[in-house]
Order: C-alpha cells, then structure tokens, then sequence
C-alpha cells in the first residue's frame, strides 16, 4: 500500500480551466501527492492517461428530472461518490468553486476539504479549509491554481503534461495530413469559440488566410457545428478537418505545428500546453493576461485591440453604430500576418 497522501482535484469544466489546473497537478505528483481528477466529460480526454494524474473520475452531466434518465444519472452519481469515498482522500481541493462541485467534495469522507475563501454558489458549505487570496502569485488563471500548492506548503512551477498519443492517432493525423506540401510548415488555423463577441471577425480571417496561405500549409479545425463559419473564411479550400478531430486527435496534430492561431478557446489553450507550436490566441471580449499563453514571448502572443471598453465579457454589445462590436475588427489581420511572417522564418517542417 502507497504511503503517499492522496489528493482529490475537482475541476469539471471548462476545458480552457481544465488545462490551466494541469500545472497544479503536476507540482502536487512532484511534491509526492498521488492525484486524482474528477472532471466532466469536456476536459476528460486531457486528464485521462495525463501522467500527472493516478486515476480519473468522469462526472456525468447530471440532469435533475423525474424521468428514467434523470434517476440513471442519480444511480450514476451515487456509484461514483462510493468509489470516491473509498479511496479514503486525505485531500479534495475544490477548485471548481461552484455549487455544482459542492455535493462532491461534501461527501467525498476526505478529511481535508480545501477551496478559496469567496467561493461562489454555496459551494463553500462543504469546505473546512479556505485558502486566503494571498497566496494567488500573479494575475493568470494558472497561478490562482497554483496558489493551492503554495498553500499546501509546496513551490509550484508551471508544467504542462498531455495524454501521449495513441498509434492510432498517429495514424490518424498521417492519414488526414497526407495531402500536405512537406515542404512548408503548418499552420493550423482554429477560428471558432463558444460565445459570439469572442469570435474574430470573418473578413479578418479572409485577409489572414490570403497572406499566409503561400508560406504555409493552412490546416483548419473545427467542430461539425461550425461548418458555416469554416466555409464563410475560405478554410474548405485548404486541409479542412472540421468534425473530424477529438481533442486527442488535437494534441497529436498540434505537436506537428509550427503556429496555432486561436481566439480565446480550448485550440488555444490545448496548443499552449503542447509546449511545441508557437501559439497566436486573439482576443476580444476577454483579458488576455488572465487566459492568454504565456512564458516565451517570441513564441506565445496574447493579441487584443486597443478599446476602452475591453475586456467588456459581456454577452450583447452595448455600443452603437460604427463602435458596435467593433473589438471584434480589431486586432488588424496585418498584424496577425507578420507575426506568422517573423515565425515562419525559423519554423521546422514537422508532418
């Protein structure tokens, strides 16, 4: 029997927060924690067989109705609290903060059950530790994470890890790549994200795409959902993987990249924790000092425009007329085009 202590993280979505607690698992295995992970089914695939991470509870989307499936979910539930009580935890840190993660670390039996102090939607009702906001180090949502490590008296460091890929996702990416120009570097250009003010404009990635497309093979990569938005900028004439990638399947291609370019969304976030693209993310609505890639800064770029209002994180644009979601024009595609223009300069030809 391990004589390591055991440490339970909650972090169930989203996928962009997933990652970011990446580097808190790490600091906890390297501190001698045996980590698990409970997470949902959207940041599932970079927890499970994450080598930070000894063992991972997926969380079902639990939906409360008095129907067959609503008390399937219950009996689901109920089966994955049993398995975590047994474990025996000798720590849940909470890093959800959320009411949706209160009922799993209320009744997980670890002794010590750790979130921050402010914690939001009753989800401190289960805690009887709260970590004061001054161990958060620095304005990232990293660090804020991390701030749970310094707490447990360890000195964190930022450390990605992502599952190794499988044969056959090697074989897969051979397969969809197989057309490529061997001779250019690829770019792999992931344009769509989850809310309407974070998407950059069309008419900016036509402009990108055209100034690039002859110094690189554009790659681009979407879900089937966002078939409209790949065909409106053009992607379906160059290598189009749109529906046709997991996010397994992402973290294999991305290791072949030389730039992903990204708005604020889980390509961005993926790509930086690969450790291997340089990763261009673009913002809008969002504060990139607190999502944005960071460490190296010729090779992660957080790029914003310059407006009074932003970051807004607004749903519906307020402004009228010429200034209506005018954050989302800006940055200039010609900005975007020479810092891919500077990159390619040294970038390797990996397919």
């Amino acid at each position: 029997m391990s004589d390591k202590k055991k440490v339970l993280i909650i972090k169930l979505t989203s996928l962009g927060d997933v990652i970011f607690n990446i580097p808190l698992a790490n600091s906890l295995k390297d501190a001698g924690y045996e980590v698990s992970w409970l997470v949902s089914s959207k940041g599932y695939d970079v927890v499970n067989n994450n080598l930070a991470v000894s063992k991972t509870y997926l969380a079902p989307d639990i939906k409360w109705e008095i129907s067959i499936a609503g008390i399937k979910n219950f009996i689901e539930y109920i089966k994955i609290i049993r398995k975590i009580r047994k474990e025996k935890f000798d720590i849940v840190i909470d890093a959800q903060c959320m009411f949706k993660s209160m009922i799993w670390q209320l009744f997980s039996g670890a002794k010590r059950r750790i979130t921050y102090t402010g914690a939001k939607e009753l989800s401190w009702l289960g805690i009887n530790e709260f970590v004061p906001k001054s161990f958060i180090q620095g304005g990232h949502s990293v660090d804020k994470y991390l701030g749970f490590a310094r707490y447990l008296g360890i000195e964190p460091e930022i450390k990605f890890t992502l599952p190794p890929s499988t044969v056959e996702t090697k074989e897969k990416i051979d397969n969809l790549l197989a057309d490529i120009d061997k001779t250019k570097p690829i770019v792999v250009i992931s344009p769509a994200t989850t809310r309407h003010l974070k998407f950059w404009h069309n008419d900016n990635w036509i402009k990108l795409i055209n100034g690039i497309k002859d110094i690189c093979n554009p790659v681009f990569t979407a879900t089937k959902n966002d078939r409209v938005l790949i065909d409106a900028i053009g992607g379906n004439k160059f290598i189009d993987l749109t529906g046709k990638t997991t996010i397994t399947d992402l973290i294999e291609l991305f290791s072949r990249a030389a730039i992903v370019i990204s708005p604020d969304a889980g390509s961005s976030h993926i790509a930086w924790a690969c450790g291997v693209p340089a990763v261009i993310s673009i913002f809008t609505i969002t504060p990139p000092h607190l999502y944005g890639p960071f460490g190296d800064d010729k090779k992660y770029f957080r790029v914003i425009g310059n407006f009074p209002c932003q970051p807004c994180y607004k749903q519906k644009c307020p402004l009228k007329q010429s200034e209506f979601e005018a954050c989302r024009k800006l940055p200039d595609a010609g900005e975007i085009i020479n810092i891919v223009n500077n990159l390619l300069k040294t970038a390797n030809n990996s397919v």
